[in-house]
Parts: structure tokens; C-alpha cells; sequence
């Protein structure tokens, strides 16, 4: 199991103490971002917006299971969209789930090429 070293411990907040509510929208947020098709949606949105033909062809996946995933995170306002003619256009709406996508991810990396602490 991996044991951060004493100085990467986390400490306990003096000053902000976190609602249940905070918890529910974090458990959500994960639950949300549980299967790698939608961090790869999300990874592939970072470099700017993009219709479902430029996301499929930078994700191996089927039109409809995209189009699913794609709405899960369009109602859960991660993502925005917007029609143009005949096609939709997505982009990130919520950065902040981009951010935890980007840290966790590089994390992973980071341990895969230098192996478990």
C-alpha cells in the first residue's frame, strides 16, 4: 500500500471544514468521471472545442455511446454545448473538473514511470 512520506501527509483543516454537502457533489463528481471514456472526453476538450465527428475520431467508441457520454456530462454542467447548423459543438464547462482530471492523471503517470512510492 502507498504511504505518503511525512512531509505529503495531509494535515487536518484548522479553518474549513468541508458540509456534507461539499462530500455529496465531490462523490458525484466521481461517480461522474468512473468510466475512462469520459476523462478521455474531457482530456480531448481541453485543447478547445470540438463537434461529435473530431471527438470520435480521437476516441475508439461507438457514435451513440459517445453521444451518451457526452450528455451525462452535459447534464451534469461539465460540459457546454451548442448547435451550429447540423452540428454540435462541445466544450469544457466546469474547469474545475478539469483540473482534478489533470492532477489525478499526471499522479497515475507520474508513479507508472517511477513506480510506487
Amino acid at each position: 500500500m502507498h504511504r505518503p512520506s511525512a512531509a505529503a501527509e495531509v494535515q487536518p483543516e484548522e479553518e474549513h471544514h468541508p458540509t456534507d454537502a461539499v462530500f455529496q457533489r465531490a462523490a458525484e463528481i466521481f461517480r461522474l468521471m468512473s468510466t475512462p471514456i469520459r476523462v478521455k472526453i474531457i482530456s480531448t476538450l481541453c485543447h478547445g472545442e470540438k463537434n461529435v465527428t473530431e471527438i470520435l475520431s480521437e476516441i475508439d467508441t461507438t457514435q451513440p455511446n459517445l453521444s451518451q457520454h457526452l450528455n451525462m456530462l452535459y447534464q451534469a454542467q461539465v460540459l457546454d454545448k451548442e448547435r451550429r447548423g447540423n452540428q454540435i459543438f462541445y466544450r469544457i464547462n466546469n474547469y474545475d473538473v478539469v483540473a482534478l482530471c489533470r492532477t489525478l492523471c499526471s499522479q497515475i503517470a507520474s508513479e507508472s514511470v517511477s513506480g510506487p512510492r
